[in-house]
């Protein structure tokens, strides 16, 4: 019998884990000054902010799925151009690469860029929509 394989989630350390490197890798992200701009421009809480995307990060790690929201199409009104992917990817890979082990930061670098395909597509085929609600 072979034992259960522990999640990204419980291998990077659960939320506290999530949490940190949120909060060190948007702390860069707020002084970018490529996407430093387009996130100060829409968010105006950020200890609620944080919440929320260590909801999402949780999910897709194999945690708890308490993330709810429209994420893909709340980035459709932000005009964001491939260099906006590239500096968000930029920062996410050196985060991840300084403070998780090895093969658990390549696993969510290698998310992150997925979630950036998939929103480059997303925009590309819908980025004239109006902002949703808040």
């Amino acid at each position: 019998m072979t034992a259960p394989v522990a999640s990204l989630f419980d291998r990077i350390g659960g939320r506290p884990a999530i949490s940190a490197l949120l909060r060190y890798f948007y702390a860069d992200v707020r002084q970018h000054r490529e996407i430093g701009p387009v996130f100060s421009a829409h968010i105006d809480d950020w200890p609620a902010h944080l919440e929320k995307i260590a909801d999402f990060w949780s999910g897709v790690t194999g945690g708890p799925a308490n993330y709810s929201g429209p994420m893909p199409f709340k980035h459709l009104h932000l005009h964001l151009e491939e260099r906006h992917f590239q500096a968000w990817l930029g920062l996410w890979q050196r985060h991840c690469q300084t403070r998780l082990n090895g093969p658990e930061a390549a696993d969510m670098i290698r998310i992150a860029e997925t979630i950036g395909q998939r929103l480059r597509q997303i925009i590309a085929l819908h980025g004239d929509r109006p902002a949703p609600p808040s």
